[in-house]
């Protein structure tokens, strides 16, 4: 019976403290027609203080999202233009010397902010992506002898284009698994096409105004962290993840030759917290097998590791995850 009152409450506090979700979705239709995935994607990463690789072609508003999202929001944004001959002291931030004052001293990077846009992630080398990657983990960077501590929230947004392969280094699978989801964004359908046209040949669009400040975020990520998820819903979670890694067991005998390596427990830490945001943005306490189901392709997509006979025959990680979510046993 306590338990009950405790959900009700927490749909109480997250009924109070959710109406920013909606002035956020409000203000990023503003500047982003469709994409409503995208968005979603991002608030979920947002309130898990998680991070977000996005796959997409070129012109599908990537970088306007989270721009707009900053803006929104009332943060810091910086973007990284990652290009071959990038340094990790670029990302981060380096020492230099003062002649005034005869000793070093520290320049930080454009890491330091709430919101980082690391755009076409896959065009400088690993020296530089591990830099990134690093930051993102451990929320610090050091700088000569010192340690900073980077803000909360604190979100990296980074893109890369599918269709391009030369001149680009792809992200070692241990590094994309760093990223909380990867989302793959498509090109809008023909009425929103129309609507983008408008607003692009129109004057100039109206400011943004910040309408919730990053204290407040830190707030919800505290209310989101006591959501509820039942035994029952955690071990829905782990057979998600243990069928990637011994389909045979679930039934499924015929992806054991299709996936080359399954997913880390990062995965089901990840699942859960997707999962948990995913409830608070339908305004619930508490996770449901549905919550699961609609966070795990961006969640598992990235960390299943598919054989040569899966690229031969062109299946997807999408449809691996899609004959998991078919086959294990709902709660």
């Amino acid at each position: 019976m306590s338990e009950t009152v405790n959900i009700r409450e927490l749909n109480d506090l997250i009924a109070s403290k959710a109406s920013f979700v909606s002035l956020i979705r409000s203000g990023m239709d503003r500047r982003i027609i469709g994409q409503k995935h995208l968005v979603d994607s991002l608030l979920i990463a947002l309130l898990c203080n998680g991070h977000v690789l996005l796959e997409g072609v070129p012109g599908l508003a990537k970088t306007l999202a989270i721009k707009t999202l900053a803006s929104l929001v009332d943060a810091k944004y910086s973007r990284i233009q990652f290009t071959p001959d990038l340094l990790p002291a670029d990302v981060v931030g380096t020492l230099i010397y003062s002649v005034k004052n005869e000793s070093f001293e520290v320049k930080k990077g454009p890491i330091f902010a709430n919101f980082v846009l690391a755009d076409e992630i896959n065009r400088a080398p690993a020296k530089v992506q591990s830099a990134l990657l690093e930051a993102m983990q451990e929320r610090q960077v050091t700088i000569g002898d010192e340690t900073f501590r980077l803000d909360n929230p604190f979100l990296v947004m980074a893109t890369q284009n599918p269709i391009e392969q030369e001149g680009t280094y792809p992200l070692p699978e241990a590094q994309t698994d760093r990223f909380l989801l990867k989302v793959v964004i498509g090109y809008p359908n023909k009425e929103e096409e129309k609507a983008i046209i408008r607003q692009n040949i129109t004057s100039t669009a109206s400011p943004i105004t910040p309408v919730v400040h990053p204290e407040e975020i830190v707030e919800v990520q505290k209310i989101v962290e006591k959501i509820y998820i039942d035994e029952k819903i955690e071990n829905y979670i782990v057979d998600i993840v243990f069928a990637t890694r011994e389909p045979s067991k679930f039934g499924l005998a015929d992806l054991s030759s299709i996936i080359s390596y399954g997913a880390s427990p990062r995965a089901s830490i990840s699942l859960a917290l997707a999962s948990r945001a995913y409830a608070f943005l339908q305004g619930r306490g508490y996770v449901i097998p549905e919550d699961v189901r609609s966070v795990c392709h961006d969640v598992m997509r990235h960390r299943i590791g598919l054989s040569y006979e899966a690229e031969a025959n062109n299946i997807s990680a999408d449809e691996v995850i899609t004959a998991i979510l078919d086959k294990v046993a709902v709660p």
